[in-house]
């Protein structure tokens, strides 16, 4: 056993959904393998069982049972690591005063870098899937430093990477939407350049400077804002653009550049869905509800059942229902982000998506269900603001 994990690579041990080393490994009918876990959350979310790499679909749901052999392929596999990591050499054993591994059990090693998104700092030995798994090579990486907790936003609990110009103070990429909607930013490391190259500036250069760096939020525009389902089925002609199966809307005005957000009261529905969707996601047939597919959204079933349609899909746990969700895209930060409104509270954020295309706002009213989720999707435009 051991001589056949030497000959295998770690990519080999990585599930392909979290990028992790598999925890209890199984097999699909087609032959790949996930984390259990992974795979029927992402079953869970989707409207249809499919593999995640060679797409095929089942027509019923597979029963999943953790593959035995290769689970402890993967343990000895692990084991192995942990001793090749406790044999490097003393260069790298942490020294007092330097900022140790945070992965490292039993000796620590010392950190090359730490992460902003991760809140951990690591060795070269664990640092490797940053810099080559794509979800995690648009992670922000600085010099290890000890106290990353104090370089995180105490409101919103994310790593402090934009400065307000307007309060002059460090703020996260979630701020902009609650707090700081009509001021100035600018990223942290330019303003931290900016400072170094200040004294030799006139007020003149710094004020075009600035003004070159300022960030606007856009104003939405859409076709309708108002919106709910009746049982009543209407026959409308085949368009592109019309989803075939499912009662999805999208936004008239699209996004390729940029910030924007967006308001949708959701008063009185026990079921909803909105966020944002990308102009070549599939709106014919079967729809899988994912980033993958051009997906990034919300939604609530069962009147108390909030999700996230991330992969795995994630359960949200709320104070108390919004009433009013707001939803703030960054399209060059790779970032969406949806709050309640009311609350002034985060819901739940997308962080490292890579947009390439055109954006637009998406909306489900879901069904009807004979009046009982009769209440319509409001939508309120915001202003534009300098």
């Amino acid at each position: 056993m051991a001589a056949v994990s030497c000959l295998l690579s770690e990519d080999q041990f990585l599930c392909s959904i979290c990028l992790n080393l598999f925890t209890d490994p199984v097999s699909t009918p087609c032959g790949h393998n996930f984390c259990k876990n992974c795979i029927t959350d992402r079953w869970d979310v989707n409207y249809r069982c499919q593999c995640p790499l060679c797409k095929e679909a089942f027509t019923t749901r597979p029963d999943l049972r953790v593959n035995t052999l290769f689970s402890e392929m993967v343990a000895q596999f692990r084991q192995s690591a942990q001793q090749k990591a406790s044999s490097s050499s003393e260069q790298q054993v942490s020294k007092p005063g330097e900022v140790p591994c945070d992965v490292c059990t039993g000796t620590k090693l010392k950190a090359l870098k730490s992460c902003l998104v991760c809140l951990v700092s690591y060795c070269e030995t664990h640092l490797e899937h940053h810099l080559t798994a794509s979800r995690l090579k648009r992670h922000q990486l600085i010099d290890p430093v000890k106290n990353l907790e104090g370089r995180m936003c105490t409101k919103h609990n994310k790593p402090l990477e934009l400065f307000c110009k307007t309060d002059q103070t460090c703020v996260c990429t979630h701020c902009p939407a609650l707090d700081h909607k009509t001021h100035e930013f600018v990223p942290l490391k330019v303003e931290y350049e900016e400072k170094k190259a200040d004294l030799g500036k006139t007020d003149a250069e710094i004020q075009q400077m600035i003004q070159k760096r300022r960030l606007k939020v856009q104003e939405i525009k859409l076709s309708v804002k108002r919106m709910n389902h009746v049982d009543v089925e209407k026959n409308l002609p085949d368009n592109p653009e019309r989803f075939s199966h499912y009662n999805f809307v999208l936004g008239k005005q699209s996004f390729s550049s940029g910030r924007f957000y967006f308001e949708v009261q959701v008063k009185g529905k026990p079921k909803w869905n909105l966020g944002v969707a990308r102009e070549s996601s599939n709106r014919k047939g079967l729809i899988t509800m994912t980033p993958e597919d051009g997906f990034w959204t919300i939604w609530l079933t069962n009147k108390n059942e909030y999700k996230a349609a991330a992969v795995p899909a994630v359960r949200l746990s709320l104070k108390s229902p919004p009433q009013k969700v707001g939803v703030f895209v960054d399209y060059e930060e790779g970032l969406v982000s949806f709050y309640d409104v009311d609350a002034a509270a985060l819901i739940y954020s997308f962080t490292g998506c890579s947009f390439t295309e055109k954006l637009f706002p998406f909306f489900s009213p879901c069904r009807n269900d004979g009046g009982e989720n009769s209440a319509p999707l409001i939508i309120s435009l915001v202003n534009k603001t300098a």
